[in-house]
């Protein structure tokens, strides 16, 4: 389902403003904290393995409390990168250095059949 033209427009504004990262990337990388910010009923479904969890409603809020340190590398993901990128440029407004997007999100990581978690 495509997204709303208004939304798609905003996050192509600030896209040129954020840091994405491949998923290939992010696999030879471990030093990237996983953040699935996709609502709680998608993460609940199945998430990325070494994944944490602070859902687009709670992350700004939360997002302190779990990563003190504003130079921590955080990548974040959710369907297919689009509310990923709207959380990575926020986290950089709050001062986050290190923060990105993964390219794809949970789909991409799925298309390429690598392994999820289910709890």
């Amino acid at each position: 389902m495509p997204h709303p033209s208004a939304f798609s427009a905003l996050v192509d504004a600030i896209l040129p403003n954020i840091t994405e990262v491949t998923i290939e990337a992010y696999q030879a990388d471990d030093s990237w904290h996983l953040v699935d910010v996709r609502e709680d009923r998608e993460w609940l479904q199945d998430h990325l393995p070494q994944a944490k969890h602070l859902s687009r409603g709670i992350l700004e809020r939360d997002i302190e409390a779990r990563f003190p340190d504003k130079h921590t590398p955080i990548l974040l993901y959710c369907a297919g990168g689009a509310r990923s990128a709207l959380a990575a440029h926020n986290l950089q407004l709050m001062g986050y250095t290190r923060v990105a997007s993964l390219i794809g999100g949970y789909k991409g990581w799925v298309q390429r059949q690598l392994p999820v978690v289910q709890d």
